[in-house]
């Protein structure tokens, strides 16, 4: 069956409940990634191209995020509810030769492969033409009420906004987890019986279970307790705790692995990064996209870390923020050290306190320790740049590069306009203005000369 199955994620919706109504709820982040990002990860091991995605609100900012998947994304003009979002695509699936159709929303991303896996061996055990999980969820919740009749089986699903105890009885605790196996040939005659006649005015897929039922077709609820993998977003306080969840699941696994975290709950490591045994961080900080972090580094405590490279023995001291760099083996980091976009930093390189870097390569063994920006520059080996250099890039309408060759020495309070090459063991005098190239083993100071004068009192 699992061949014949595909996975239909619905991710149209705007998310009023969010606040966000700029983009769509599915691009709302956890850890730095889109809850989507979540959905597609937990669903590819089993569906892998048979992954399709309803969108709607925003659609195109979903698919310059996610290209892989923009093939299979299907448009519903109207976000009219659920069971509009399974109508409209329906004519797709069905072309496409599916047999069963595996239905998530996509503001579950603490959803697990496992979760999904089990719910498909389930109802195929239970040759379901309907299955759908149920859980048993703690405290208050906005999930759609299961209801069951004398003999404990199902009867139908009720949204909480139409929950009438007066009409159906005393309120469950078991409520409909959102995810549904349907089999398309028995349930395709149902899909013209749903209506929007309901407080939302949606149409509603929780209604093809009552349908189902009435049509004599058998129906399986999957219960699967507090499983806590199934509960959507579907509030700011709901979304900070999912958060939670992923992050205390990142976190207990690299401590599995070897990596020492200190202050554990005040660090938080996006799940695409990659963190090798005998790394040592400290909270709080932030580790986020795919970052790699090799053995025996040191992340110290109030750092950003964002798409970085750092290699083994590297210590990224307090403070710093770095963001698409890549630092080598042995180097120093800050403290109050920024690597923007394109900085790198070679084996055994040090930035200092209230350096910046961006779109510069800092030679092996290379050193500017204090208050310094370096951008558009090409640093060689063994070079020492003084405090208070600048490389002036832009000259208004243009970025210009700096290069400085192996062994240079650059004198403190130093700017050296671009395009200008200083040579190799060159020494650029302290307070410099330097607008013309440096020769090799040369030496340039460009200042005005020192004029002494008596002080008046």
């Amino acid at each position: 069956m699992k061949e014949t199955t595909c996975a239909l994620i619905l991710a149209a919706g705007k998310g009023t409940r969010m606040y966000c109504e700029t983009r769509p709820k599915v691009m709302l982040e956890l850890l730095g990634e889109p809850m989507l990002w979540y959905v597609y990860k937990a669903l590819a091991p089993v569906f892998h191209t048979r992954l399709h995605t309803v969108v709607g609100f925003q659609a195109e900012v979903i698919g310059d995020t996610f290209h892989d998947h923009l093939e299979r994304m299907i448009i519903q003009e109207q976000q009219l509810g659920t069971g509009h979002a399974l109508q409209v695509a329906w004519d797709s699936l069905k072309k496409a030769g599916y047999t069963h159709c595996l239905v998530i929303n996509g503001d579950t991303p603490l959803i697990s492969t496992e979760t999904i896996e089990h719910m498909l061996e389930t109802a195929q055990r239970e040759e379901a033409d309907l299955a759908f999980a149920t859980i048993t969820p703690e405290g208050p919740n906005a999930f759609g009420r299961v209801l069951r009749d004398k003999d404990g089986n199902v009867s139908a699903i009720v949204e909480k906004k139409d929950y009438d105890p007066a009409t159906h009885g005393p309120e469950p605790a078991e409520v409909n987890a959102g995810i549904y196996l349907l089999r398309m040939d028995t349930i395709e005659p149902l899909l013209g019986w749903l209506s929007n006649a309901n407080k939302s005015k949606e149409y509603y897929i929780t209604d093809l279970v009552e349908f189902a039922i009435a049509d004599k077709l058998k129906v399986h609820a999957v219960e699967c307790g507090n499983d806590v993998s199934l509960m959507g977003v579907n509030n700011p306080a709901e979304l900070v705790e999912a958060e939670e969840v992923l992050r205390a699941r990142i976190i207990a696994d690299y401590q599995a692995q070897g990596v020492i975290i200190r202050s554990p709950s005040s660090v938080r490591i996006g799940p695409r990064a990659n963190i090798k045994p005998g790394v040592e961080i400290s909270g709080p900080c932030e580790i986020y996209g795919e970052t790699c972090i090799g053995s025996e580094a040191k992340v110290e405590a109030f750092t950003s870390i964002f798409e970085t490279w750092i290699s083994e023995r590297s210590t990224i001291h307090p403070f710093s923020h770095l963001d698409q760099a890549v630092v080598g083996h042995d180097c120093s980091v800050g403290p109050y050290a920024r690597l923007r976009v394109g900085a790198v930093m070679e084996d055994e390189a040090k930035v200092g306190n209230f350096v910046e870097m961006k779109k510069a390569v800092l030679g092996a063994g290379s050193k500017a320790s204090h208050l310094t920006y370096l951008g558009d520059a090409e640093i060689g080996a063994g070079v020492n740049i003084g405090a208070g250099t600048i490389t002036c890039n832009y000259d208004g309408v243009n970025k210009h590069r700096t290069t400085i060759k192996d062994g240079a020495f650059i004198g403190s309070n130093t700017a050296l306009v671009a395009p200008v090459t200083v040579g190799a063991n060159a020494l650029v005098g302290a307070g410099s203005t330097i607008t013309k190239d440096v020769e090799a083993n040369g030496m340039a100071i460009a200042r005005g000369k020192q004029i002494s004068l008596r002080r008046k009192r």
